[in-house]
């Protein structure tokens, strides 16, 4: 094999490979990238067996071919040549690295012993758009589970209904539900993807406007790019919760307040719950038609804010994880929001005023005097 290609390409292909190479594989060959050159383009993949991607440049292919190097040392070899052309070449099981001055070689294993990526070609696709996809990824990961012990809420939840996608995710003390909305032509039964490889997805989609395909099975998912890049994933095992079950449908109290003005305020009162238990108490003052937040850290101080608002329903006090609240926020676009609840006790709904479908329930903290 022998390939060149530019040094700056090839460099952000890598970085977005390195974070998916397993650093203690179960077998050697799966610390490797798989690097395949033919038809004008260089092809790059990694894969542990649960997670795998692949993605495509172009490239001046010289002689056709294959071979596997160390993902490590290839992306920390490449990052740090300058930005020009680079040629490669694999001569047996050695890579070998030339531009311009320098000259390096690195020991490779055969492409034979790398395992193929599932591809579903045998089943029906479903085609998407990035910024369906996006925003359905944007709106509901932050709010999946990192307790490996309830391994189904590390995923999150997708259901195909008719009218688009249904993205859901939990971690017992909060729930995010996004809907895209899109024609989905088939009845797909509902999949649980890990956080981990979507999250692999989401960067891959940062910068894409074109649309892609998505194949499913029982057992895996398939996200290709066309031209671009290919993200395999196997699927989480185990039912998931019925989260809709958790949403009520009644609301005593409902409140709508600017959302820069309530996030401002709630990281600087988050400064001093920090210090403690990450708790904020927010009185609903239907009176002064205004929330009051309020901090307190032990011998090392307090602090209120005062935010105007339209509030219906009584007076109540209230106390939420800020961190919780702050990351539902963060991630809706609107100007305005709506927090619904009944009970200091009770779940609260948070949702944008405008913008994607987005319900986020975040469980109360019970105040104990």
């Amino acid at each position: 094999m022998k390939v060149v290609c530019p040094q700056n390409s090839l460099s952000s292909k890598l970085s977005l490979l390195s974070r998916v190479a397993p650093t203690n594989p179960s077998h050697p060959i799966l610390a490797n990238i798989l690097l395949s050159a033919a038809d004008d383009y260089l092809s790059l993949t990694v894969f542990d067996l649960s997670l795998g991607m692949q993605v495509w440049l172009p490239a001046t292919v010289k002689v056709p071919g294959t071979i596997t190097v160390s993902a490590k040392l290839f992306n920390e070899m490449v990052s740090r040549l300058p930005n020009q052309d680079i040629e490669i070449t694999a001569e047996e099981t050695q890579v070998i690295l030339d531009y311009g001055s320098g000259h390096y070689q690195m020991q490779g294993i055969t492409a034979e012993e790398f395992p193929a990526l599932p591809s579903l070609e045998e089943v029906a696709s479903l085609q998407l758009t990035a910024t369906t996809l996006r925003d359905g990824l944007q709106n509901s990961l932050f709010a999946a589970s990192s307790d490996e012990s309830k391994q189904v809420l590390t995923g999150l939840h997708v259901s195909f209904k008719p009218d688009g996608l249904e993205f859901a995710a939990t971690d017992g003390h909060r729930l995010a539900v996004a809907a895209a909305i899109q024609d989905i032509p088939s009845t797909l039964s509902p999949i649980t993807i890990p956080a981990k490889s979507l999250r692999e997805l989401e960067r891959l989609l940062s910068k894409q406007e074109s649309d892609l395909t998505m194949r499913c099975d029982t057992s895996q998912v398939v996200f290709e790019i066309p031209g671009e890049a290919c993200l395999t994933s196997r699927l989480l095992e185990g039912q998931y919760p019925n989260y809709t079950q958790l949403l009520p449908r009644q609301f005593e109290r409902q409140v709508t307040v600017e959302r820069a003005l309530l996030v401002a305020a709630l990281e600087r009162v988050a400064v001093l719950a920090a210090q403690k238990n990450n708790v904020v108490k927010i009185i609903l003052n239907t009176e002064q038609q205004q929330l009051e937040l309020s901090a307190e850290a032990p011998q090392l101080g307090s602090g209120q804010e005062l935010i105007p608002a339209q509030i219906s329903g009584e007076s109540l006090e209230v106390a939420f994880n800020v961190k919780y609240v702050l990351d539902g926020l963060k991630v809706m676009a609107a100007a305005e929001v709506q927090l619904q609840l009944n009970g200091p006790t009770t779940p609260a709904i948070l949702t944008p005023l405008g913008g994607m479908k987005l319900t986020y329930l975040v469980m109360p903290i019970q105040i104990r005097n």
